[in-house]
């Protein structure tokens, strides 16, 4: 899920149902933005790297270590979302309280629980 909207495996994109279509504030994530847009830059160069590894033949356990290396760096990524969702929109909904509340920690338990399976 990227920004309220799930990627399934069919490449079909979903907005989730708890996200707010109608949301014009900052996303907690603004503060950071440019350094998480970095990282994803630097992620997207190395997945060029690894196909470039795949065309070169080049021996399996080094591509896995490049995949290895892949993977922690969209774990941080990812990692550092959740704690920007949650120490920004989760915080502000529980403070108006509500629908709103029970539906952002819902969210993040279900996006907690999608890290954890990943």
């Amino acid at each position: 899920m990227v920004g309220g909207v799930d990627e399934t495996t069919t490449g079909s994109v979903h907005r989730h149902p708890d996200a707010d279509p109608a949301h014009t504030g900052p996303h907690g994530y603004i503060s950071g933005k440019e350094d998480y847009l970095k990282r994803l830059r630097r992620i997207e160069g190395q997945a060029r790297g690894l196909q470039r590894m795949v065309e070169d033949d080049k021996y399996c356990i080094d591509i896995l270590t490049q995949v290895s290396a892949m993977t922690k760096a969209l774990q941080s990524v990812a990692l550092g979302l959740l704690d920007d969702h949650l120490s920004h929109c989760v915080v502000s909904a529980a403070a108006a309280g509500g629908d709103e509340a029970q539906a952002k920690v819902r969210e993040a338990s279900e996006a907690i629980a999608r890290l954890v399976r990943s």
